[in-house]
């Protein structure tokens, strides 16, 4: 093993050493006024290292991201969570998959931000580490700027800047909201019978009044509200009523609609914060959606975890079994990225493209690029979201 990762070290050394001799200036919108993320999830590298299907499976999900890269042109790419499979990780070299992860986003010269999901929470493998490791390169915008042990580590925000505004003064035109939705298990802690501790799988409470201090901040600052996009890892409830109770249509917000039901957060936990079998869903969540529907400019929600949905539901209504009334924002999925983690559906990468018109309006496009270089899901999420109709996704598995 140690000899591998050796091999593997050397490796990875050319692509950070190209790294950081880049410098990067803060996102802003391309001359032409547009502005485009492409998103990457569940990607699990690192899955049975000891077996020869478990490099494989990561030799294959570098290939889904050069297929993706070389299709689309992003202005910056997110990893929203479950970078790693920290289950399977040995606790000497669990972040060193990093590297073989941002490789051809640095030989790209390519900028990005990451969420952190319930799978880059384990025994062997901490936030804090995988931090650590992101930030050797100048191009990662991952950052902390919540701090404590309930609150989780990739919670933070990144302003981008109009296509006109060079000196980077002034209000923003848009802002990119990163949040940690945490689970797994806290890094090397035993209880008293020797098990693993769960962490909570949801947006913590410190978390949802650092975002509510930090928007009234800006906009008073500013003296605007500002256009966002939101990033997590784990959908809330909303999503999950979305599904059950409501119906997700596959004319109207076309997707795979496969995982049914979806996890969301507060899954498996009472509403004490404990853990049960007899737990379906705690409500923990509750908090943070109430935070996004009452922050104006949220255009939508885009989280990952549940690997065969990739749809786009606006919410608008008070869905049934739930307290919380959604006021237009869309909640959408990706796509699977990675060959590490459970399922089969043909990899990708969801794309939102916005623009500063576009932005005024509270709009953005969105279509998810496959690894054969298709394009589905092709959306606009506009006003009529919901009501317009659009060609099925066909439910492909590789």
């Amino acid at each position: 093993m140690a000899r591998i990762l050796t091999v593997f070290a050397l490796f990875a050394l050319p692509s950070l050493q190209k790294a950081v001799t880049k410098s990067f200036s803060p996102l802003k919108f391309a001359k032409n006024g547009t502005f485009q993320i492409s998103i990457l999830e569940d990607l699990h590298f690192g899955e049975n290292a000891w077996d020869a299907w478990g490099p494989e499976q990561d030799v294959n999900s570098v290939k889904v991201i050069n297929e993706v890269l070389d299709k689309e042109s992003p202005d910056l790419v997110v990893l929203n969570g479950d970078l790693i499979t920290g289950d399977n990780a040995f606790l000497q070299n669990a972040t060193v998959y990093i590297d073989e992860i941002v490789a051809p986003l640095v030989e790209r010269g390519l900028t990005w931000a990451s969420t952190y999901g319930n799978h880059d929470s384990q025994y062997n493998l901490s936030r804090e580490a995988m931090l650590a490791r992101e930030q050797r390169y100048p191009n990662s915008r991952t950052k902390q700027m919540v701090f404590g042990k309930d609150s989780g580590v990739s919670n933070y925000y990144i302003p981008v800047f109009g296509a006109d505004n060079n000196d980077y003064i002034g209000a923003p035109a848009m802002l990119l909201w990163f949040f940690d939705s945490r689970g797994g298990y806290y890094f090397q802690e035993l209880d008293e019978s020797g098990n693993q501790i769960a962490q909570p799988n949801w947006v913590d409470t410190s978390v949802v009044t650092w975002f509510k201090e930090t928007n009234t901040a800006l906009r008073k600052k500013y003296h605007r509200t500002i256009p966002s996009l939101v990033f997590v890892h784990i959908p809330t409830n909303a999503s999950l009523a979305a599904q059950t109770e409501v119906g997700i249509s596959d004319t109207h917000e076309p997707g795979i609609n496969d995982d049914y039901t979806l996890a969301q957060q507060g899954e498996g936990w009472c509403a004490n914060d404990t853990t049960s079998d007899s737990c379906v869903y705690g409500g923990q969540d509750v908090p943070f959606m109430e935070a996004l529907v009452s922050t104006p400019g949220v255009i939508g929600v885009f989280s990952g975890h549940d690997h065969g949905d990739t749809w786009c539901y606006k919410w608008d209504k008070l869905l049934p079994g739930m307290s919380v009334h959604g006021n237009g924002i869309n909640l959408c999925f990706g796509q699977h990225s990675g060959y590490g983690g459970y399922g089969s559906w043909i990899r990708g990468s969801r794309q939102v493209l916005v623009t500063e018109a576009m932005l005024s309006r509270g709009e953005a496009d969105t279509w998810i690029r496959l690894e054969s270089g298709d394009v589905v899901g092709s959306v606009s999420l506009n006003a009529t979201y919901g009501e317009d109709t659009y060609p099925i996704t066909p439910d492909t598995l590789t």
